[in-house]
């Protein structure tokens, strides 16, 4: 069986540094065997110091194509996030619901679109346990200009 490594690897992707918690909270909880990882923001945990990838408002300042190629940053830190905790992303038994918040003018309207990159990205790396619920939210603002944010609750 391959492992979810394995997969990342074959589709070009690597995790990267696992993000710091930059406030006042934790960057995942478990309670009762589900994991609450905290809204991930685009950060490019290789660049020193730390920076975001993707920054602004669809729509005015930026594109939906990077607004998607920012979700599956977004979802790349969470993995990291997870896989430094567990040790191994195989331990996740569910995907249980990705939310995401996305910087964009007040007409734009294509939010799926947007977080479609992450959920197929997790639908090809976990296959049935991949798939979940998720909502997609457009809003004025996000915390240092990012385009995305995303939180993630997963089953282990």
């Amino acid at each position: 069986m391959i492992s979810i490594d394995e997969k990342l690897y074959s589709l070009g992707f690597e995790l990267p540094s696992p993000p710091k918690s930059s406030g006042s909270y934790i960057p995942l909880v478990e309670v009762n065997g589900l994991i609450f990882v905290s809204g991930q923001i685009p950060l490019d945990t290789g660049s020193n110091p730390v920076t975001i990838k993707y920054k602004g408002k669809i729509g005015k300042d930026t594109t939906l194509e990077k607004g998607q190629n920012a979700a599956i940053l977004c979802t790349l830190n969470a993995l990291s996030l997870l896989k430094d905790h567990f040790g191994s992303l195989d331990k996740i038994k569910k995907i249980v619901k990705v939310s995401a918040y996305i910087n964009c003018i007040e007409s734009f309207s294509d939010h799926p679109t947007v977080i479609n990159s992450a959920s197929n990205l997790l639908e090809t790396l976990f296959g049935e346990k991949g798939k979940h619920s998720r909502i997609a939210i457009g809003v004025d603002s996000l915390p240092l200009g990012s385009t995305i944010e995303i939180d993630f609750i997963v089953s282990i």
